[in-house]
C-alpha cells in the first residue's frame, strides 16, 4: 500500500461519528476529528494526488488585523470586502491567477466548500487578478478570534488547508493568546509560515518588531520570516496601503510563484509536517474512541444485568405461589372449596380423582382455568419486563454517557424506554399459548405408552395437561393464610394425581420440562425487550475495531513515509539563509525589497530546513512544554 492509499485507509474509518457519548473530553475529541478530516480532505489528500499544483497561501489572523486591506494592497485591487465593521470578511475570497482558476474551481482544493463568484454561505469566492502570478493563490480568511463560531471553525479550517501562512497581526493585538495559538499548531505541524506585524506606528516599529521576534522565539518559531507595514492614514476603510508599504510581501510572493523549486519545497515541508502529526493526533484519537467503547460496554452491562434481574423475577414468580393466586385460585375454590382438601387427601385420592374428572368434564369448563392459568403468567411476564426496563433506564442514568444517550433520545422516547414495549402483551400470549401446547404435547407423548393410556384417557389430554402447568408453579412461598392451604392444596393435589395417572419420576421430568419451555420462552420475550435498548446503542457506536484501524492506518502512513517525493529544491542550502532575528530583514521595508526575486530563499530556515541540516535549538518554554525539542523545522 503506497502513502496516498494509506492516507485513504485511514480516512475511512472518520465517515461516520466517532463520539456520540458524553464522556471524557468528548467535545475535545469530537473537535480533534473535525479537524483531523478536514485536513485529510482539505489538505492531505489532494496536495498528494497533486504535487505540483498551485501553492495555496492563507492570509490568516485577528479581527480587524488588516488581512483583506493587505490582499487588495498586494494585488492591486478590490478584491476582498474591508470594513470597519466586524466580523468584515463572512466570506472568504480566494484569489487566483488567471492561469490557475481551472484548478481552483475544481474540487481539488477545499472540496467542502461551493464555488462562487458573488459570494455566499459555505462558499468559496474565486476571483481572478492577472497581478497575482502563476503558481501561487491567496485565500483571504476570516477572523481566528471571530465573534461567530462558524467564522472562528472556518478560518481553522482554512489554515489547516494552506500550503503557507501568511499570518497577520498588530502592533495593539501581536500579544493576544489566541493568534499565538495558531502559531504554536503552525510549529507543532511545521507548517510553512511568514507573520505580517501590520499597522505599525513608526515609533513602534522596532521595539515592537523586536518584541514580537522574542516571542516567536519563545514559542518556538524562532526564523520566522517578519514583515512590517507601517501604519498609514488611509481616505477610507476600504483604501488600499501604499505600494511602498506592501512591496517587500509583494517581491517576496512574486519571486515564491515564480520559482518552481521554492514552490515544491513550501509545499514537502507543509505536507512533512502535516504528515508527521497524525503519528501523535491519529493514536489520540483512537484512545479517545477506546473510551467510547468502553462506554458503550458499559451501557450495555447494565441493560444485560436489568434483565437478567428480569430473569430472577420471573423465576421467583415461578416459585413463590403468587401465581396461584386470584383467577386460577377462584377456578380451584369453585371446584374444591376451602374445607377438607388437605384432610382428604391422602385417604380418598380415588373420590378426588372422580371429582377432578367431573371437573374436567363439565362442571367447572377447562378451558376458564386455562384462560386463567395463562393470564397469571401473562401478568407475571409483564412485571418482569417491566422491572427490567425500569431498572435498565434507571442504570443508564447514572453511567458514563448515559443521561447524554437519553438526552439525545428525548424524554418521550426515554420514557417509552422505561417501560415493556406496548407490544408485549401479544408477544406473551403468543408465547404462552404456544408453551400450554407444548404442555399437552409433552401428555399425549407420555400417554401413548400403554400403561398409561388408560388413565391419561380418565382424564383428557387436556385435564393431564392444565395439572402439569399447576404442576409447575408447585412451591406456595409468599403466600400467607388460608392462601397457602388453598394454593398448597391445588399444587400438591395435581401433583398427587399426575402421579397416579404417570408415575412420580415421569411427573418429575415432565415437571422439569415444562417449567424450563417456559423460561426459554421468556428468556426469548425479555431478550426482545432488552433488544430496545441494545438497538439505540448500536445505531450510535462506532464499529468494533475502529481504534485498532485508525492505529494500523498510522502505522501504515509511517511506514510509507519516505514515499514522499524528494523536490528540486532539497539542496541543503536552505539553512544559509537570513532568518528574522537579522536587523536587515524584521521590520526594515527597504532592506527587505531589496532582496528581490532572492526572497523566495528568505522563508523561515527552520521550517524549510533540507535533510541533513541541523535546525537552530530552540528556547522558550512554551516550546519545551510542547515537547518539540529540536526545532520547528524537525519533523516530529
Amino acid at each position: 500500500m503506497d502513502l496516498l492509499g494509506a492516507l485513504e485507509s485511514l480516512r475511512r474509518p472518520l465517515e461516520r461519528e466517532l463520539f456520540p457519548l458524553a464522556v471524557g473530553e468528548a467535545e475535545a475529541d469530537r473537535r480533534a476529528l473535525r479537524e483531523l478530516t478536514g485536513q485529510l480532505d482539505d489538505y492531505l489528500l489532494p496536495r498528494l494526488r497533486a504535487l505540483d499544483a498551485p501553492l495555496l497561501a492563507v492570509v490568516g489572523g485577528s479581527t480587524g488585523a488588516g488581512k483583506s486591506t493587505l490582499v487588495n494592497s498586494l494585488v492591486g485591487a478590490d478584491v476582498a470586502e474591508p470594513g470597519v465593521l466586524r466580523p468584515t470578511t463572512l466570506v472568504p475570497t480566494l484569489v487566483v491567477s488567471p492561469a490557475d482558476r481551472p484548478w481552483f474551481l475544481g474540487q481539488n482544493v477545499l472540496p467542502g466548500l461551493s464555488r462562487a463568484t458573488g459570494g455566499g454561505p459555505g462558499a468559496l469566492r474565486v476571483v481572478d487578478s492577472p497581478a497575482l502570478g502563476a503558481g501561487l493563490a491567496l485565500l483571504d480568511a476570516p477572523d481566528i478570534d471571530s465573534v461567530v463560531t462558524a467564522n472562528r471553525e472556518l478560518a481553522a479550517q482554512l489554515l489547516a488547508a494552506a500550503d503557507l501562512w501568511l499570518f497577520v497581526t498588530t502592533a495593539a493585538r501581536y500579544a493576544d493568546e489566541v493568534p499565538w495559538g495558531f502559531l504554536r499548531s503552525a510549529r507543532e505541524r511545521s507548517t510553512a509560515l511568514a507573520v505580517v506585524l501590520d499597522r505599525a506606528p513608526p515609533e513602534a516599529v522596532e521595539p515592537v518588531s523586536r518584541d514580537l521576534t522574542r516571542l516567536l522565539a519563545e514559542n518556538g518559531l524562532e526564523g520566522t520570516r517578519l514583515f512590517t507595514v507601517p501604519e498609514a492614514a488611509l481616505p477610507d476603510e476600504k483604501a488600499r496601503l501604499p505600494a511602498s508599504s506592501v512591496e517587500p510581501i509583494s517581491t517576496w510572493l512574486t519571486g515564491l510563484a515564480s520559482d518552481a523549486a521554492e514552490r515544491s519545497r513550501v509545499v514537502r515541508q507543509t505536507l512533512s509536517g502535516a504528515l508527521d502529526s497524525l503519528a501523535v493526533r491519529v493514536p489520540s484519537l483512537a484512545d479517545a474512541v477506546e473510551r467510547q467503547q468502553t462506554a458503550f460496554d458499559g451501557l450495555r452491562s447494565i441493560v444485560a444485568g436489568a434483565y437478567a434481574g428480569g430473569m430472577a423475577d420471573f423465576d421467583e414468580g415461578m416459585r413463590d405461589g403468587s401465581l396461584l393466586r386470584g383467577e386460577v385460585l377462584a377456578r380451584w375454590q369453585d371446584f374444591i372449596g376451602t374445607g377438607d382438601l388437605m384432610r382428604s387427601l391422602e385417604s380418598r385420592v380415588g373420590w378426588l380423582r372422580d371429582r377432578i374428572v367431573g371437573f374436567f368434564t363439565g362442571r367447572v369448563p377447562e378451558a376458564q382455568l386455562r384462560d386463567a392459568l395463562e393470564s397469571g403468567v401473562e401478568a407475571l411476564i409483564r412485571g418482569a419486563a417491566d422491572g427490567a426496563a425500569e431498572r435498565a433506564l434507571e442504570g443508564w442514568s447514572a453511567a458514563p454517557g448515559g443521561p447524554g444517550l437519553l438526552d439525545r433520545l428525548g424524554a418521550v422516547e426515554s420514557a417509552r424506554l422505561g417501560r415493556a414495549s406496548a407490544d408485549l402483551g401479544k408477544r406473551a400470549e403468543a408465547a404462552v399459548r404456544g408453551w400450554q401446547e407444548y404442555v399437552l404435547d409433552l401428555v399425549r407423548e407420555e400417554g401413548a405408552e400403554r400403561r398409561t393410556t388408560a388413565r391419561v384417557a380418565s382424564f383428557s389430554v387436556n385435564g393431564a395437561g392444565l395439572l402439569l402447568m399447576l404442576a409447575v408453579f408447585a412451591s406456595t412461598g409468599g403466600l400467607t393464610g388460608i392462601e397457602v392451604g388453598i394454593a398448597g392444596g391445588t399444587s400438591v393435589l395435581s401433583q398427587k394425581l399426575l402421579e397416579a395417572v404417570f408415575g412420580d419420576q415421569a411427573v418429575r421430568t415432565l415437571t422439569v420440562r415444562a417449567r424450563e419451555d417456559l423460561r426459554e420462552r421468556v428468556r426469548g420475550l425479555l431478550d426482545e425487550e432488552s433488544g430496545r435498548f441494545l438497538t439505540q446503542l448500536e445505531s450510535m457506536e462506532p464499529p468494533r475495531g475502529t481504534a485498532d484501524g485508525l492505529r494500523a492506518a498510522a502505522r501504515r502512513i509511517r511506514d510509507h513515509r519516505a514515499e514522499l517525493p524528494s523536490t528540486a529544491g532539497d539542496t541543503g542550502t536552505a539553512g544559509d539563509t537570513g532568518t528574522a532575528g537579522d536587523t536587515g530583514t524584521t521590520g526594515d521595508a527597504g532592506s527587505s525589497a531589496d532582496a528581490g526575486t532572492a526572497m523566495t530563499a528568505e522563508l523561515p530556515a527552520p521550517h524549510l530546513d533540507a535533510p541533513g541540516t541541523e535546525p537552530p535549538a530552540r528556547p522558550g518554554p512554551d516550546a519545551r512544554r510542547a515537547g518539540d525539542r529540536d526545532g520547528p523545522g524537525e519533523r516530529s
